[in-house]
Order: structure tokens, then C-alpha cells, then sequence
């Protein structure tokens, strides 16, 4: 760790931020069960990473802008980036990460990413704010990538945990393709009965599940019957889910945005969920975690 954990909590709640990527790494109860990944480097030592300024892998590592090829790591760059902490209370915390030398040389747009964390109660609640400083319009796409206990704290084995989603979810789904990181074009059945997932570690032995003809917004994640994590997600209208196999996490991915298709060689403005953003405007993307009975 660069710098100390940034903690916030109320007494349902409390929640601990690395200045690092503005990462969620911590999430305990009022007990102090961990909610989220233990990070077992066997699996992952990743938390939560922020998905700016693009989701998923760019074909080759490399995007296309104005006919020039600029490189870009899975992902985006903004969780290996240091935010700055510019607002600190007892419940909340406000980091900032804005353009520089460093960034522009893969990145040239003046962007701004203010990344917000307040908890209430039970709930944390995370805004990401992404602003255009800039004079021209800026290709972008943002995505969550927070790791959640595989099995949570309170009763149940992995087996018997469940995604519940707000609404039935019969669409078929994505899945990783024969290049590494990129989606393949064809769609395979939705492993979902109703709005009910049954996960297993199985399902992602050839990576993610992903959601790119989502109904639902919001999900529940648990055993059925025991506390649970609601979690939603209104901004993104695509999902992920995606964890090692084995490991004792469930990433639960809400995206705007996706990784390049097999075999694309298209400008930066042709990338599958690219959102164009205007000169001086911003957009935002909440995502909010609450323990539920």
C-alpha cells in the first residue's frame, strides 16, 4: 500500500478505500464480517478496480483515434492511477484523478474522475463523475469491478448462494472469445431460470458472463432466507459476472461499456459501448450495496 486505508462507516456500515485506483478494498458489517474478497493472491489480490477510460481489453491493447494508435491496458489505466482525497467526513470521502503528462501520452483528452463513497445506514453509496475538461468531444466508457464474499457471512454454503435480479433475464449472454480478453460474436443460452442465478465455480472456467441485453438494474446476491447484498446499479445498462474459479469471491460488474469484439479493427468511435461525451458536460454512474433481510 502507497498511503494508509481511507476509512468511512456508520454503525450498520463501514467501508475502507485505497487512494490507489480510488478502490473500494474493504466492507464490513457492524460485526465486522467481510463482505467482500479476502484477496487471496492464490486467485486475485484485486478489490474493487474502477474501469476508466475504457471497459474490458482493446483488441491488441492498442484503440484507434484520428488515425493514430494510442496503447491501452485491460481495463483502462485509472486502478494503477494515485487519486487525490479532496473531501473527507466521518460517512464519506471524495477522490479525484484528473489529466496529466502522463495520461494524455495514452489518453489525450482533459478528463476529470471524481469517484464519491457515502455510507447511510446499511448502504454504500458510490457515484463516479466523469467530466470533459477538454475542447473536444472524449470517447469514454466506465465500469465497477467490485469482488464480493463467495460464500457471504451469514449462514449457507457457495452452493446455495443465488443472484436474484429485478427482472427475469431469458436474453442469452456473452462470453470471452478465442482471442483473450475480447468477446465473442456469438451469443450463448442465458443461464438464468427466471430471475434466478445458481452460480458455480464451473460457469467461468472460460471467464466472464456477461449481459449486454439486460432488463434488470438492481440484483440481490446471497442465500435465499439469510442477510443478503442488494445491489444496484441504475447507470449501466450491462453486466459481468466473473470470478476465478475456486476463488472465494463473485465480481458483480456493472458496466457501461464492453471489451472489443473478436477480430475488430474499427476506430475508437466504433468500440461497442463507447459513450461520447461533450465538451464541458459530465456524466455520472451510482452503484449502491446494501445488507437486506
Amino acid at each position: 500500500m502507497t498511503e494508509p486505508l481511507i476509512g468511512i462507516g456508520s454503525d450498520g456500515l463501514r467501508a475502507a478505500i485505497h487512494p490507489l485506483g480510488a478502490e473500494l478494498w474493504s466492507l464490513t458489517d457492524a460485526d465486522g464480517r467481510e463482505l467482500m474478497t479476502d484477496a487471496d493472491p492464490r486467485w486475485w489480490t484485486g478489490h474493487a478496480p474502477l474501469l476508466f477510460p475504457f471497459v474490458g481489453r482493446s483488441r491488441g491493447d492498442v484503440y484507434r483515434w484520428e488515425g493514430r494508435e494510442y496503447p491501452m491496458p485491460q481495463h483502462g489505466f485509472a486502478r494503477r492511477e494515485e487519486f487525490a482525497l479532496i473531501e473527507r467526513t466521518e460517512d464519506g470521502a471524495t477522490f479525484r484523478l484528473e489529466a496529466d503528462a502522463k495520461t494524455r501520452g495514452v489518453y489525450p483528452f482533459d478528463f476529470r474522475l471524481d469517484m464519491a463513497f457515502a455510507v447511510e445506514g446499511e448502504a454504500l453509496h458510490m457515484t463516479a463523475t466523469v467530466t470533459n475538461r477538454g475542447q473536444a468531444d472524449m470517447p469514454f466508457s466506465f465500469g465497477y469491478h467490485p469482488a464480493f464474499a463467495w460464500p457471504l457471512p451469514y449462514g449457507g454454503a457457495a452452493e446455495e448462494h443465488r443472484i436474484v435480479f429485478e427482472q427475469p433475464e431469458p436474453a442469452p449472454v456473452r462470453k470471452v472469445g478465442d482471442e483473450p480478453g475480447l468477446i465473442a460474436r456469438d451469443s450463448v443460452a442465458s443461464p438464468v431460470e427466471g430471475d434466478r442465478l445458481a452460480p458455480t465455480h464451473a460457469m467461468f472456467e472460460g471467464d466472464a458472463l456477461i449481459w449486454d441485453r439486460l432488463e434488470s438494474r438492481s440484483l440481490i446476491w446471497g442465500v435465499p432466507g439469510v442477510r443478503r447484498l442488494k445491489i444496484d446499479f441504475p447507470d449501466t445498462p450491462w453486466l459481468g459476472l466473473w470470478q476465478k474459479p475456486g476463488a472465494h469471491y463473485l465480481c458483480v460488474e456493472p458496466w457501461a461499456g464492453m471489451a472489443d469484439p473478436v477480430g475488430f479493427t474499427g476506430d475508437v468511435w466504433d468500440k461497442q459501448g463507447i459513450m461520447r461525451l461533450a465538451p464541458g458536460a459530465a456524466r455520472r454512474f451510482r452503484m449502491d450495496v446494501t445488507l437486506v433481510d
